[in-house]
């Protein structure tokens, strides 16, 4: 029957010069969509630190990923326990700063040469348990940095890992070099909480509402500061209602060259 299907609508397609129309999903009347959503992807970085806000930024309801330090007291266990509550983890990769800001252990500097870099950035890597991507932890001076930012891109490939620009530095090259080694990436658009006040960190998750109404998917980085967790455990629970929802950075990256609206089947809901 599923052959009879087929040939069916390939001489249907051949006959009319367009694609059969395809059957409503079930649970929906024919021609009935679902309603349309934009998504947000929210990113918590410097997970690792501390196992309580570790747990607690973990607990939050939503698709959200969890960027995990490397070579850190709890990182692993962290790391753990977001894939177990079914999250998804990425590498919070410490690079060089224009400031000179101390990186801790794994930090990815000019200094090293490409074998160095190699060495430090796959041990990083293998530090932190079950990740699907990375993003840069600090960074203004090396994502600006071609070369270095075509080390990672290679090793990123070769790990089928995508990448999410950070944007610390205006001036970064990494995403761009990400597209040419075809590593799958985003960028960020709003950071959360710079300021470490519910009214701010208010004022920029609305405006990331803004960005993903506007754009169909917006990127936004928080921490794991108790005010930040405060927030989203309270705004979390009403994106539904708003028509929002949140996606991993994965399913961003699934998503990108689709619609900025995308109009979701009935069974979906």
């Amino acid at each position: 029957m599923l052959v009879a299907a087929c040939m069916l609508a390939a001489r249907f397609a051949c006959a009319t010069g367009q694609p059969p129309e395809p059957e409503p999903p079930p649970g929906c009347a024919a021609g009935e969509r679902g309603p349309a959503y934009d998504y947000l992807v929210l990113i918590i970085d410097d997970v690792g630190n501390s196992r309580a806000r570790g747990l607690r930024a973990i607990s939050l309801p939503g698709n959200i990923t969890y960027a995990v330090m490397p070579f850190t007291p709890f990182g692993e266990e962290l790391a753990l326990a977001a894939q177990q509550a079914g999250r998804e983890v990425m590498l919070h990769a410490p690079m060089s700063t224009l400031e000179g800001s101390p990186l801790g252990e794994g930090g990815l500097t000019p200094e090293l040469s490409r074998e160095q870099f190699r060495q430090r950035l796959n041990a990083a890597l293998e530090d932190v348990p079950n990740i699907r991507g990375v993003n840069n932890h600090m960074g203004s001076q090396l994502t600006q940095l071609r070369p270095q930012m075509a080390w990672l891109m290679q090793e990123l490939r070769l790990r089928d890992l995508y990448f999410v620009d950070s944007r610390t530095s205006d001036l970064t090259v990494a995403a761009t070099v990400a597209g040419e080694f075809r590593v799958p990436h985003l960028s960020r658009q709003v950071f959360l909480d710079n300021e470490r006040n519910a009214v701010d960190i208010a004022a920029r998750f609305e405006e990331l509402v803004a960005r993903a109404q506007e754009e169909g998917i917006a990127v936004g980085i928080g921490h794991p500061y108790g005010v930040t967790i405060d927030y989203l455990g309270e705004v979390l629970p009403t994106l539904e209602e708003r028509g929002l929802r949140t996606l991993f950075v994965s399913q961003a990256i699934e998503k990108q060259g689709a619609q900025s609206r995308t109009s979701i089947p009935c069974s979906a809901m």
